[in-house]
């Protein structure tokens, strides 16, 4: 579930959950700062390092990618991309929820 803010209505958000966008009340609004330090897990519940940062499309607000910092040492095995500093990229569509942790779908990283 991805947090996307309309720029029509501040009081519209949309949570974009694979390919289904669904309306929802202001109030279930996740800023950045509740991200930033979650631990992102597989569904297998395999660690894959804490948010660093996200980085998105300007115009739009479409997140684009996670930044992990501290990546563990189960990433090496993964083909994700990482960051000139070595931070690793998670895709955003293999985000699949976003609670205590964040999970991911390993199945999806391309």
């Amino acid at each position: 579930m991805i947090l996307i803010t309309s720029q029509k209505s501040l009081n519209t958000n949309y949570f974009l959950n694979k390919d289904k966008l669904k309306k929802t009340k202001m109030s279930d609004k996740r800023p950045l700062r509740d991200l930033l330090g979650k631990m992102v897990v597989t569904k297998e519940g395999k660690q894959i390092g804490t948010i660093n940062d996200i980085t998105f499309e300007v115009r739009s607000g479409e997140l684009i990618q996670l930044v992990i910092r501290n990546p563990t040492s189960y990433t090496h095995n993964l083909n994700l991309e990482r960051s000139p500093q070595g931070e690793v990229l998670v895709p955003h569509n293999t985000i699949m929820a976003i609670g205590d942790f964040v999970v991911v779908s390993e199945e999806d990283f391309s």
